[in-house]
């Protein structure tokens, strides 16, 4: 039997970590587990999107329920970047090369899965090849939006149009039924998402200010000057016509 390190891998996970100085080491660890939590949202937000495809309705609305609860955790690791002092970042921050964190294909993986609008350009130069077939094939596949619309369908309701879609929306919302839960559900990952772009920003900010971004972008000014798009516009607009 395995015992915990074995069966965990730990000589080779903390091995990856390199030699590092103590500021650089905290850098390094919070963005490996950035990763490590979006390959986990990933995992929940594909089995969501293909359940949803199925017809399903409570089943997605649990593992969305998980996806919500680690966002909000990563939050929680933007306050340990901010101990870092913008001095003692500046010290290691050309280490970084031309790598910032918006070149991460996970992260885009994620958008894709959950139904944002897209370029469709998988040719960037950062990503590896098994990256840009994954992109590829997240960019073609069905959304989280196009499993709930399926759900929608098996339930009896007309999503041809987005006239029909609102009629649909206005029954679900006064019925309040699980249907109302996964339409809830999906909107708390949208909001938990751009909560996430919003810390982030702030932690750029704190750290380099108005200072050129590490990967050739204008920094701060870059990430806030992103289009603020939700994935589910229309789950959003309801809320204006309740």
């Amino acid at each position: 039997m395995p015992g915990y390190g074995e069966y965990l891998r730990l000589p080779a996970l903390l091995d990856l970590q390199g030699a590092r100085a103590r500021d650089e080491l905290l850098f390094v660890v919070v963005h490996q587990a950035f990763e490590l939590w979006f390959k986990q949202l990933l995992a929940e937000l594909e089995e969501a999107r293909d359940l949803m495809l199925r017809g399903e309705s409570r089943a997605p609305r649990e593992r969305l329920t998980r996806v919500v609860a680690v966002q909000r955790m990563l939050l929680g690791q933007f306050d340990v970047l901010d101990t870092l002092a913008p001095q003692d970042f500046a010290r290691f921050r050309g280490a970084l090369g031309t790598g910032n964190g918006g070149q991460s294909a996970q992260f885009r993986e994620i958008t894709l899965l959950s139904g944002a609008v897209d370029d469709g350009r998988f040719d960037r130069p950062w990503h590896t090849p098994a990256e840009r077939t994954r992109l590829r094939r997240r960019y073609t596949e069905p959304t989280l939006w196009d499993g709930y619309l399926a759900v929608l369908s098996k339930a009896g309701f007309a999503v041809t149009t987005e006239e029909e879609r609102f009629a649909a929306y206005a029954r679900i919302a006064a019925a309040r039924d699980e249907l109302w839960d996964l339409s809830e559900a999906l909107v708390a990952h949208d909001q938990a998402w751009a909560a996430w772009q919003g810390r982030h920003l702030l932690t750029v900010q704190r750290q380099i200010g108005r200072r050129r971004g590490t990967g050739g972008t204008t920094g701060a000014a870059h990430l806030s000057g992103r289009p603020q798009e939700r994935f589910y516009p229309e789950l959003w607009e309801l809320r204006a016509r309740l």
